[in-house]
């Protein structure tokens, strides 16, 4: 009897992957990354990351189509950043996602930007808000406090 070994990633390793990646990848461009960010609508953000000139980014990931099928959160997001992105492996189908946000493929190592997000700056007010709730997350994860609220 054969024995067939499936050497495909679990979801939760695919995941990890893509987030690691486009992580590292954000970092290459001089974003500064948080990764499980809970947004003031409740929302949870798999990666913000707040650019050098001040710009906010959210990256939903997406490890697999039936996670993408089952996950209508992301339109959501818009409020709270500057550009939307989702981020997959490079396997994931071609051609499912919605052509209006961003798109960066990535694997655990990096990652690149396939679709430019459109932009759309936030108002001014809504940027110091969110600016100082992500600058306070970080510096509470840097000091071991467990937070995910902005």
């Amino acid at each position: 009897m054969d024995v067939v070994i499936d050497l495909r990633p679990s979801r939760p390793e695919t995941t990890d992957a893509v987030t690691r990646g486009t992580a590292r990848f954000l970092v290459s461009l001089g974003y500064a990354p948080l990764a499980e960010v809970t947004l003031p609508n409740g929302r949870r953000a798999d990666l913000m990351a707040l650019g050098p000139k001040g710009d906010l980014l959210i990256v939903e990931v997406k490890s697999s189509l039936e996670d993408f099928r089952i996950d209508r959160k992301w339109p959501d997001y818009g409020p709270y950043c500057d550009a939307f992105y989702f981020a997959v492996a490079p396997h994931f189908p071609e051609g499912v996602l919605p052509e209006e946000p961003g798109l960066i493929v990535a694997d655990g190592f990096g990652g690149a930007v396939v679709r430019e997000a459109p932009v759309a700056p936030l108002a001014p007010a809504r940027r110091k808000a969110l600016t100082l709730g992500f600058a306070r997350l970080g510096a509470m994860r840097a000091s071991g406090v467990k937070a995910d609220q902005l």
